[in-house]
């Protein structure tokens, strides 16, 4: 299983990503989750604390690292466009609750078509993550479309775009799915959270094909009393984990 969960700024997409990733845990599964957000707090919502958050360098931000696999440095413009990452994520992700977490941060450069040495190991060990036969992989990526045009996840099973009831909402799930289509993802599947009541749901259902909605995640004050404090939303709503539950087994259901 191989998901990358994507969408606007704000609209849920790592609360979703944290709890499907510690449901598989749970199971025992090896789950790996990928913080790709630049505004990286993936690990909160794994469980970690703050002070623990804070002392996570991305991979992007280790230089003698990206130097030493890329052969780049101050004195060399050439670098290996394909370096061994294959060891990183054992490396270099810290366990939380069971999930492997490997923050990879940004390339903080203008433009989509950056091609250097940062970028290069980024994109690697995301496609190394896509070999990883019998694990669990959950990108949470960054908002916007940008790593679409990038390409950095098109090897990945299918996209779970993350939606809100709204018209601008719907408009993401679309672009994304044109846009992966391009990249030779078929799968560009949907969840609508903080849906709210009947009326936001009959928009969803209206608006989003019923092959591709994966289900709905209610508003929630739990999930929000979660975030105010840091905490992973896991530890402090039995009702979206329940939602979040039918969500994975629908997943599972599709991955055999």
């Amino acid at each position: 299983m191989k998901v990358a969960i994507t969408g606007k700024g704000g609209v849920g997409k790592t609360t979703l990503a944290s709890t499907l990733a510690r449901l598989y845990a749970d199971e025992g599964r090896t789950v790996l989750a990928a913080d790709v957000d630049p505004d990286a707090n993936l690990g909160l919502a794994l469980g970690l604390s703050q002070e623990q958050v804070d002392e996570i360098i991305p991979i992007s931000k280790m230089r003698t690292l990206v130097e030493e696999r890329t052969g780049a440095n101050e004195a060399n413009r050439f670098f290996k466009l394909n370096p061994y990452v294959a060891d990183i994520p054992e490396k270099f992700s810290k366990d939380i609750n069971g999930v492997k977490l490997l923050v990879m941060g940004t390339v903080d450069v203008g433009g989509s078509g950056c091609v250097c040495p940062e970028h290069v190991m980024l994109k690697a060990i995301l496609s190394t993550l896509t070999y990883r036969k019998d694990d669990v992989v959950v990108m949470d990526m960054e908002a916007g479309l940008e790593h679409l045009g990038r390409g950095t996840a098109a090897n990945m099973d299918q996209f779970i775009v993350v939606i809100e009831p709204g018209a601008r909402s719907v408009q993401t799930y679309r672009n994304v799915k044109r846009l992966a289509a391009d990249l030779g993802v078929k799968r560009v599947r949907v969840v609508a959270n903080k849906v709210r009541d009947e009326q936001d749901e009959a928009f969803i259902r209206s608006t989003i094909p019923a092959e591709d909605l994966l289900g709905c995640i209610h508003y929630n004050a739990e999930v929000i009393d979660a975030d105010r404090q840091g905490k992973s939303p896991y530890d402090f709503s039995p009702t979206a984990i329940e939602e979040i539950r039918k969500i994975k087994a629908i997943l599972d259901r599709d991955d055999i």
